[in-house]
């Protein structure tokens, strides 16, 4: 009994794991037309994108540390215990769900072909992004990701500030 419950929840975790990663792509955006803007790398730094509780990890721990903990004793404390054990069990699983969601990012500034600077987060994949690389910025379905430019392409440069009219 137990091992399937162990079981049961580590399925929950897994399957309230999502990403952020541009090296994967969501089945529903497959197969869609997306927008492509040229952009230039201004900055990268590390992040962290903070995991999630769904409740999932602290639902599957409450019932597993509430038959343990009551599997472990008779009589009149055998409730008390459980109870103590599911409360126990909730609090370790959701720290196990929060551990197992969060991952490593970048934080992208860019710079726009129109002038405009913008930033992006995105989990760290293949690609390590420096200063000075043209990248583009694929969006679909309102989600964004950056990845290198097509070999050849330049960097984007900004536009130059507007002129304004001589005073005589």
């Amino acid at each position: 009994m137990i091992k399937k419950l162990t079981a049961a929840a580590a399925l929950a975790v897994v399957a309230a794991c999502t990403t952020t990663s541009p090296d994967v792509i969501q089945k529903g955006d497959a197969q869609r037309l997306s927008t492509v803007q040229d952009a230039t790398v201004l900055s990268v730094r590390d992040v962290k994108v903070d995991g999630t509780q769904s409740g999932a990890g602290g639902a599957t721990g409450a019932v597993l540390g509430g038959i343990a903990g009551s599997s472990r004793s008779h009589g009149g404390e055998q409730a008390a215990i459980g109870v103590i054990g599911a409360v126990a069990g909730a609090v370790i699983g959701n720290a196990i769900e929060r551990s197992a969601t969060s991952e490593d990012a970048v934080e992208i500034l860019l710079q726009m072909k129109n002038g405009d600077r913008r930033a992006i987060v995105q989990a760290k994949a293949g690609e390590n992004f420096r200063p000075g690389d043209p990248v583009i910025l694929v969006t679909t379905g309102g989600k964004t990701r950056v990845t290198r430019a097509p070999a050849g392409t330049q960097p984007v440069q900004p536009l130059p500030p507007p002129v304004q009219g001589s005073r005589g």
